[in-house]
């Protein structure tokens, strides 16, 4: 009786639908195949009473069976609420005679009387192996354990069967172009896995570097030299040269375990050799990449800051009409792709009566194969303390557009901002009514005058006057307005180098990025903290020795700091924080004490070059 009770429940839950699900009806296929050999195509739907079903024309693909259909249910029962999902399934046994690429059309069927459409497929025919045995079934693949191949007698694993390759989408580039590195498993043979315990990416020296997301390894046909393989995409990186000349991408490791099919002598009872599969670990080393990068063509703009790709710019200003003591913000939005994360943020030039702070900066964009897409914006914030009329030139920001080979400039409006008397003291603004003159007035505060009359002066002597105090009250204010004269026209010459400018707030600069680091190791957002560090290490080396960020490597960084007195050994630990930190942002997983550690080797690395530096111009 419970087993009935049971089946009853069961049959009666699954006649009910989940309120509110879509109807999801989807084609698969293998995206490759191996011609004279059969494949399944299937249409899937997630509802079982659909009706109607209507299969595709398959062209010159071959149906030898199908299409036979199948209901599978399911059954949830979470906190004491029960769901039930159903799917219907229709299967196609095909098989393809000639090679090529083959469209497979849309499938229909109906749900509740509305019809739905499945995707299209695109299946790729592939060559069979060469001077491979042909079975009578047309089948290539050998049932010992590798594609096309007899059965291995050894447990030797050829090059030839299994490597893997490291390739770039193009290996002529322009300096900041981006490009995709792929990295892709060949296997012959059925059982493939990594050895995760022993895989190691090289260092790419020259390369600013982002990881884009793949999915989980799909296994995929491929035919190369006559022999076909699995593949399996393991890693893919955007990468940005640093520099131009010949860079070297270097030889990467990965560990790989293979189930080798191994004969014996034994037989079973009808008189077939019987075997087994025994697994094989072998390390895998791609070659060496070289990649041939061009400096970009003369010409660039004054505003040009290393931006290459495809940009557009918009801009606005709120408010339109500001007061005083309010604050006004200018807006950038910048959208496009290409090497958008590291852009310089243009230059806003604010009236010299406005007060200025640090702009904000949100990010939004993805790595992508043709680089990071998305957008960038950016809000300047300023506060007008005068009232009066005002200009805000144009800004300018330049890049370099990859599809046409040229320089782009796209440009801000000009705003004009008349700005009224807001709320506050406006000290300094003086009302007066010559008529009476007791209604003069300063801002709040009422002159009060000395009452005259009877005044008792006492004679020379019996004062401060004609005394040596008496002429130090004037020459003090006289000596004290020379030698201020004499600082701020010395600030003033130092202001106007905005090379040495940066080369004093080199630290406060790097300091206040490191802060910003801070914050993302608490938050234990790995690839934030790493970023950062590492624009406030190149960013301070940018900064100290006047370079360029786009021109600054590895190598010219270190003949630099050796000839501003820096410490070899000191050199090294900062090259190895650098070396470090763009390892890590790829490490599978993050250590807090990892980045701890660099935040804190960063931190004092920057503090001692700069007392080494200083101490040198000094002395």
């Amino acid at each position: 009786m419970k087993i009935y009770f049971c089946l009853f429940i069961f049959l009666i839950t699954a006649t009910f639908k989940t309120w509110g699900e879509d109807v999801i009806f989807r084609a698969n296929a293998p995206s490759s195949v191996i011609k004279e050999r059969t494949f399944q195509v299937s249409y899937t739907v997630n509802d079982a009473d659909a009706k109607n079903f209507r299969g595709p024309s398959f062209g010159e693909l071959e149906v030898k069976f199908g299409p036979s259909s199948s209901v599978s249910m399911s059954t949830q029962i979470i906190n004491g609420k029960t769901t039930t999902s159903s799917s219907l399934m229709f299967t196609y046994v095909v098989q393809a005679s000639k090679e090529g690429s083959f469209n497979i059309p849309p499938a229909t069927i109906s749900v509740d009387g509305k019809s739905y459409t499945s995707n299209a497929l695109i299946i790729k025919v592939l060559p069979p192996d060469k001077n491979a045995p042909q079975s009578s079934s047309g089948n290539n693949m050998s049932s010992q354990g590798n594609l096309g191949s007899s059965a291995s007698a050894s447990l030797n694993v050829s090059s030839d069967d299994l490597f893997i390759r490291a390739i770039a989408s193009k290996q002529t580039v322009y300096e900041q172009e981006a490009f995709v590195l792929t990295y892709k498993l060949f296997s012959r043979y059925e059982s493939t896995g990594i050895d995760n315990s022993n895989v190691k990416f090289p260092d790419y020296e020259g390369f600013m570097t982002q990881e884009l997301d793949i999915a989980a390894s799909q296994w995929q046909l491929e035919n190369v030299n006559g022999k076909n393989y699995k593949t399996a995409v393991l890693r893919q990186l955007v990468m940005f040269p640093q520099r131009s000349g010949t860079l070297t991408i270097p030889a990467a490791k990965i560990g790989t375990v293979v189930g080798v099919y191994v004969p014996n002598s034994s037989r079973n009872p009808f008189n077939i050799p019987m075997g087994g599969v025994q697994e094989v670990k072998k390390v895998l080393m791609t070659p060496a990449l070289t990649i041939n990068v061009k400096s970009l063509p003369d010409g660039k703009p004054a505003s040009f800051s290393g931006a290459l790709g495809d940009f557009t710019m918009s801009s606005s200003i709120f408010p339109e009409q500001p007061k005083t003591n309010e604050g006004v913000t200018v807006k950038l939005i910048f959208r496009g792709t290409g090497n958008i994360k590291l852009m310089k943020n243009p230059e806003i030039k604010f009236p010299a009566d406005f007060e200025t702070y640090d702009p904000k900066v949100d990010n939004n964009f993805k790595a992508t194969s043709s680089g990071m897409t998305g957008s960038k914006t950016i809000e300047y914030l300023a506060i007008p303390r005068h009232p009066g009329d005002f200009v805000i030139p144009s800004a300018e920001f330049s890049y370099f557009d990859l599809k046409t080979q040229s320089y782009k400039t796209l440009k801000t409006p000009e705003y004009k901002l008349h700005v009224e008397k807001g709320s506050g003291n406006a000290a300094g603004s003086v009302v007066s009514n010559y008529t009476d003159q007791e209604s003069l007035k300063l801002l709040n505060r009422d002159i009060r005058y000395i009452k005259t009359g009877d005044l008792h002066i006492k004679p020379r002597g019996e004062f401060i006057f004609g005394t040596w105090p008496y002429y130090l009250w004037y020459l003090i204010p006289l000596i004290i307005a020379v030698a201020l004269f004499v600082i701020f026209r010395k600030q003033a010459k130092e202001n106007a180098n905005l090379a040495l400018v940066r080369t004093k707030k080199a630290n406060k600069v790097a300091g206040k990025r490191l802060k910003k680091a801070a914050v993302y190791l608490k938050e234990n957002q790995k690839e934030e903290f790493y970023d950062e560090v590492l624009k406030a290490s190149w960013g301070y080396l940018s900064d100290k020795l006047s370079i360029p960020v786009s021109e600054l490597s590895k190598d010219n960084v270190e003949s630099e700091l050796a000839g501003s007195g820096v410490e070899n050994a000191l050199i090294a630990e900062f090259m190895d924080i650098l070396h470090s930190c763009e390892f890590a942002r790829y490490a599978p997983v993050g250590d807090d004490n990892s980045m701890e550690k660099i935040y804190r080797r960063t931190t004092e690395v920057i503090n001692e070059m700069e007392s080494t530096i200083k101490k040198r111009n000094n002395s």
